[in-house]
């Protein structure tokens, strides 16, 4: 990693600890052996995945499965947004829904992010719902907060509202759910690099696993 990378991370470093702590939080019960889930990259990734950048010849590719409710990846979204520009063409980052049912609003939240997508305005309304998380998080009406987002965003709300209320929206997410599952994960965020599941403990985690796939 070069230094001018290190040095940018170190602005984020404070994340890093609040991450960790966090973890413990999104995760079920179930004991974590600490064995990396392993397979290949095309098998976390469809065609309609939503992705934070565009990188068709990208040596690496990031997918982090995620629930916008989730404390911790409302931590690390900053972090992946810098990481985006750090990285830039050389790494293609994917987003996947795995909202948990311990969230009230993760599964409303997950359907605004993929009718945003659908207009091609998937990475605002992830930056907006992960930056407004504490204003939504308890409301008794999500739906209609992310409307408004929608608005916001100047999207066309009768195509919104259409694939808010289409069952192949559901369909996806369910569908990232199961990629998800299949592939090890039990609770967000968790990252896997080339199909390598990473131990997340801090940020370097991430670029170690990133600087060490670009470089093969």
């Amino acid at each position: 990693m070069t230094r001018n990378v290190k040095i940018s991370l170190a602005v984020v470093g404070a994340f890093a600890l609040i991450v960790a702590a966090l973890l413990f939080a999104t995760r079920p019960g179930t004991p974590d052996t600490g064995a990396a889930a392993a397979g290949s990259p095309d098998a976390l990734v469809t065609a309609d995945s939503a992705r934070l950048n565009e990188a068709p010849n990208a040596s690496a590719t990031l997918v982090e499965f995620a629930d916008f409710q989730c404390p911790a990846c409302g931590q690390v979204q900053p972090i992946m947004d810098q990481l985006v520009q750090q990285y830039g063409d050389r790494v293609q980052f994917v987003f996947r829904n795995f909202p948990l049912p311990m969230h009230q609003n993760a599964e409303a939240a997950a359907v605004a992010g993929e009718a945003a997508r659908a207009q091609g305005a998937f990475h605002p309304m992830y930056e907006r719902l992960f930056q407004t998380q504490r204003d939504w998080s308890e409301s008794p009406d999500a739906a209609t907060v992310f409307r408004g987002y929608a608005q916001d965003l100047g999207l066309d709300l009768a195509a919104y509202d259409a694939a808010v209320a289409d069952p192949a929206t559901a369909a996806k997410i369910q569908a990232d759910k199961d990629a998800g599952t299949a592939a090890g994960v039990e609770g967000t965020p968790t990252i896997f690099v080339n199909g390598e599941k990473v131990q997340l403990r801090s940020v370097q985690d991430i670029t170690d696993a990133l600087d060490a796939a670009v470089n093969r």
